[in-house]
């Protein structure tokens, strides 16, 4: 059996403060780049105890330049994110998981709620309804046939997971959100404790999770924070239609790879 394990930073165990995601240069991301190893690792391991004999696991945060890679379980083989575009058109995937994810835009008091770019993204749509970034990763995966089963993050992460994919995917919430800046965390050998089931259990449970699919083609628009920036975007990627001042859409008729669920 083969699992694909994506990865973000914003809900990882420990993380609590913005600070440990956006100030490289302060010690506190660096403890954010070891929790993020160790809610990964929990991850395998529940993935070992459920049956999986091969392991993909993704650093999908930013440039994808966060992994420790000393600290990674060496049953766990690493894609880089270039690979993940394409690796469950190319490979049978039997589970797909979601460790460290975050809530979409408008969540309130969601811990560093957003979809792509805080910085620049508004909002993001999918056949005029608004989803995050756990639905692009859905999507693809649904595409194939391929069972979201199980995530991880703040309770605002996991309310979303199950209202978006289904009440039957497994959530280890590791964190309360108090606002977009701040968090509560659980203590970490809980958190991992959390990871290391809800891992086990939805894997296990994969047959029993619906595959999640929308109706195509998908209509996909972005809205940003500011007209320039829309206009900015509009340079690099001529062939997007503009919708208003702030948002611009493209119509999917397909989903081949993670790049077909985005906008450009």
């Amino acid at each position: 059996m083969t699992v694909l394990i994506m990865t973000d930073i914003e809900g990882i165990s420990g993380v609590d403060l913005w600070e440990q995601v956006h100030k490289e240069d302060w010690s506190g991301f660096e403890f954010a780049r070891e929790r993020l190893m160790a809610d990964t690792n929990a991850a395998v391991e529940g993935a070992v105890r459920a049956g999986a004999d091969k392991i993909y696991v993704v650093d999908g945060h930013g440039a994808g330049t966060n992994f420790k890679p000393e600290l990674l379980d060496k049953r766990a083989i690493q894609l880089s994110v270039a690979d993940f575009l394409d690796i469950i058109a190319r490979e049978k995937i039997d589970a797909y998981l979601e460790i460290g994810v975050h809530a979409k835009p408008g969540t309130i008091n969601a811990f560093l709620e957003h979809t792509q770019s805080s910085k620049h993204w508004f909002a993001y749509r999918v056949n005029g309804k608004d989803y995050g970034e756990i639905v692009q990763s859905a999507l693809y995966a649904g595409a194939y046939d391929v069972p979201f089963v199980m995530v991880s993050g703040d309770d605002a992460t996991c309310r979303e997971a199950k209202e978006c994919i289904g009440e039957n995917v497994a959530v280890a919430e590791v964190k309360r959100g108090l606002s977009w800046k701040r968090a509560e965390s659980l203590p970490l050998d809980e958190a991992e404790k959390r990871i290391r089931d809800a891992a086990e259990d939805g894997i296990r449970r994969r047959n029993e999770i619906k595959p999640f699919k929308v109706s195509l083609p998908l209509t996909i628009e972005v809205t940003f924070l500011r007209a320039d920036i829309c206009e900015e975007y509009l340079e690099k990627f001529p062939n997007l239609e503009r919708v208003d001042s702030r948002t611009l859409r493209r119509v999917s008729n397909e989903i081949k790879t993670y790049k077909d669920v985005q906008l450009y």
